[in-house]
């Protein structure tokens, strides 16, 4: 029984440390690589940027209380002008509206580097 429990506990360390271990070995790898071959994979580049929700309403100024003048839907294509104080001004390539959005519910996904 007493051997089961340091069994089981070893393999939940070893289970632990790993990570930490990998992330270890990734981040000394990065360093010691050039800095124009990592900015040339794919995978370190910023996504393209999304909706998190089914529509977000987009405002004529960068706050919550200022006034409705459309709204962006999950699917509609749409660009990013610029970003200020968690809000972005868009333009929405479906309909032409300009606008305001909060950064809570539009944002770039993330792409993963699993070498």
């Amino acid at each position: 029984m007493r051997a089961t429990r340091i069994a089981i506990s070893t393999a939940i360390l070893g289970a632990l440390a790993l990570p930490m271990v990998w992330a270890t070995t990734a981040t000394a790898a990065a360093a010691s690589a050039p800095s124009r071959a990592v900015a040339s994979r794919p995978c370190d580049r910023p996504g393209p940027w999304v909706i998190g929700t089914q529509a977000v309403t987009i405002r004529s100024k960068a706050s919550a209380r200022s006034t409705a003048v459309g709204v962006l839907y999950r699917g509609h294509s749409f660009s990013v002008r610029t970003s200020s104080g968690g809000w972005h001004y868009i333009t929405d390539m479906t309909t032409g509206v300009t606008g305001w959005v909060s950064g809570t519910y539009v944002y770039r996904t993330a792409h993963m580097c699993l070498d």
